[in-house]
């Protein structure tokens, strides 16, 4: 059955990277491939064109690499999810398969929201961990996810890329040439752990 679910997962992750490849193939090249894509938030028409055309032409090429990272984060947060309910059922959480200290971040993560005023992302603790705390939990329950990855210091090695590519995205700063490769890469990498 695991098998089954980490093939559904692979081949919906796979699908979304031809789609972003696409969605990169019809930006470059201005063209319109008919795959029935459009924008789903209308930019502000009287405030958007005032931005400067570069640095919108940047955001459009940055776009890219945010969905990829999105998805995967996404796609990572369901898998490890899905495995520690499988294990402990839907109070996983508090239970002890998320280290305290972890814990302790996303619940003040969450508390920061509510005091702000505005709309809680998720109702999810987990959503409120970050990309290196998912790898903890990762190696923390080894004994369940060790059936899913190859080794568990090739998952501390491609999450700490992910993470390191992950701020400029995060923090509006371009990827330069060469991490735009070690991105593809390094989400291949994480793919290849699960094969």
């Amino acid at each position: 059955m695991k098998n089954v679910e980490s093939a559904l997962k692979l081949f919906a992750i796979s699908n979304q990277l031809v789609e972003n490849e696409l969605d990169r193939v019809e930006r470059e090249f201005a063209i319109d491939l008919g795959r029935g894509h459009t924008a789903t938030l209308e930019k502000d028409e009287t405030y958007y064109p005032q931005i400067d055309r570069a640095i919108r032409q940047e955001a459009a090429t940055m776009s890219q690499h945010y969905e990829v990272f999105y998805s995967l984060e996404k796609t990572i947060r369901s898998l490890v999810a899905d495995t520690l309910q499988t294990a402990d059922g839907d109070g996983w959480w508090a239970g002890t398969r998320v280290p305290a200290k972890i814990k302790q971040e996303a619940d003040a993560r969450l508390q920061r929201e509510i005091d702000s005023g505005v709309t809680v992302r998720s109702s999810s603790p987990l959503d409120f961990t970050t990309f290196g705390e998912l790898g903890e939990i990762i190696k923390t329950n080894w004994d369940l996810f060790g059936s899913v990855f190859s080794s568990p210091k090739a998952v501390e090695r491609v999450m700490a890329n992910l993470n390191t590519l992950r701020g400029p995205v995060a923090h509006c700063s371009p990827l330069a040439e060469d991490e735009v490769v070690r991105l593809r890469l390094s989400v291949r990498d994480w793919f290849r752990l699960m094969e």
